[in-house]
């Protein structure tokens, strides 16, 4: 096994590793955080913001040596209905708080508690997530007109219907074209970024071919900023914390259990092993610091963790190189971002629900036909057609009624067992 230490036997070439490797995910990073960012209802530019600041926070202050921060899908869900009903200003207020949250939970050493949730519970809602996340995606995928985002599936599934009249085929074509980019350079270029490969052959073919006739990231959010904002501290008063309690917590129950797992795949690629509670602390001092900078709750990111690790990483020096990436480029690339269509990022949102949905552990636990079966229905049901806090804590209360029953029925069949021998 190698040293528990982050730097442990850290030499020149390990430099040069990190070096690249954080390049490589700093690439990868940058569409990802304007999608998950527009996902969750808010600019394309504070999902960069996040990806920069909890990015180099992470690395810094977190537990895991190959960690890799930023905004995640699992988030998107949780955070759309924040923004919805609380607004950008609240979103960035529950950020905050989750991020106090989760240092308290690093300090009260939760962390190994956290690790244990019941994988029933786990797949379920990742699952359910994904769904989400892909008939979130369907409105810019077939272009259509600026419909209103809603807390509800049903609903949206309802407003996308009402505005199926506004089909527009260069949207479908450019869509068409970036999955094509993405499931084309994951065959022939393993090791190229295929969402960047996705993004870019679809913008431009956008841009040479439908000009004009695609909606864009500056048509609908303005044009994004070659800087990072000036700091700035979100409204907080004693109301609004109230109120906004119940959705922060979930946010840091939700990114400690997706960062602890990310940082488990880790170890699992590395034979590493990394410390849960000051993992949770670093990303709760990363949740506090980036909504000053307008950034929105991040947590360790599984997908973008693994490619570190697959690219050669060998300390947190990556994760950091990772984030200086995305603000060289949006410091020299900002003004192009605003020319890339809202259906470029389509598909690379939607390949990212269907990576996240589980869909072989789902099917094999759905096939069990248990109690485990049962939790995992449930969970992922209540996902898509209520909320992710009502889907784990009912999932969590069944998980530990079926534990109960089982224990129950263990000291039952001990106790037959005995009186047979006696």
């Amino acid at each position: 096994m190698k040293g528990s230490g982050r730097y442990a036997g850290y030499r020149a070439g390990s430099f040069r590793n990190d070096l690249l490797s954080g390049f490589i995910v700093g690439i990868i990073a940058i569409p990802l955080g304007m999608a998950f960012a527009i996902a969750s209802g808010v600019k394309p530019e504070y999902g960069i913001y996040t990806t920069i600041v909890a990015g180099v926070l992470i690395s810094v202050f977190g537990g895991s040596r190959y960690q890799i921060g930023g905004p995640t899908g699992a988030f998107v869900p949780v955070l759309l209905a924040v923004t919805l009903q609380y607004g950008y200003e609240g979103l960035l207020t529950a950020g905050m708080m989750a991020g106090v949250i989760l240092v308290a939970l690093g300090l009260l050493k939760a962390g190994s508690f956290i690790r244990f949730m019941p994988q029933p519970v786990i797949i379920g809602f990742t699952s359910g997530i994904g769904v989400i996340i892909f008939a979130g995606q369907l409105p810019a995928f077939l272009g259509l007109d600026r419909i209103d985002k809603q807390e509800s599936f049903l609903l949206n599934i309802k407003e996308m219907a009402v505005h199926l009249s506004s089909v527009n085929a260069y949207s479908i074509a450019t869509a068409a074209i970036g999955f094509a980019g993405i499931l084309l350079s994951r065959r022939y270029l393993p090791k190229v970024p295929a969402s960047l490969v996705g993004l870019l052959i679809s913008a431009a073919a956008a841009v040479l071919l439908f000009d004009g006739r695609v909606e864009t990231i500056g048509s609908l959010y303005g044009e994004i900023p070659n800087a990072l904002p000036a700091l700035r501290i979100p409204e907080l008063s004693l109301e609004l914390a109230g109120q906004l309690f119940v959705p922060a917590l979930t946010i840091a129950m939700l990114g400690g259990i997706e960062s602890l797992l990310s940082a488990v795949v880790a170890d699992g690629m590395t034979g590493s092993r990394h410390n849960s509670n000051r993992e949770l602390v670093g990303q709760g001092i990363a949740n506090i610091v980036a909504p000053l900078f307008g950034g929105i709750p991040a947590t360790g990111a599984i997908a973008r963790t693994a490619a570190n690790v697959k690219s050669s990483a060998a300390s947190p020096v990556s994760g950091i190189v990772h984030a200086l990436v995305v603000l060289g480029v949006l410091m020299a690339f900002a003004g192009y971002a605003s020319r890339i269509p809202l259906a470029s990022m389509a598909p690379i949102l939607m390949v990212v629900a269907w990576n996240m949905s589980e869909r072989r552990a789902f099917m094999g636990m759905l096939r069990a036909r248990n109690g485990e079966s049962l939790v995992l229905a449930t969970t992922f049901l209540l996902t898509v057609f209520t909320n992710l806090t009502m889907a784990v804590l009912i999932g969590v209360a069944m998980s530990f009624a079926l534990f109960i029953s089982r224990v129950r029925q263990q000291r039952s069949d001990a106790s037959v067992a005995e009186d047979a021998e006696s």
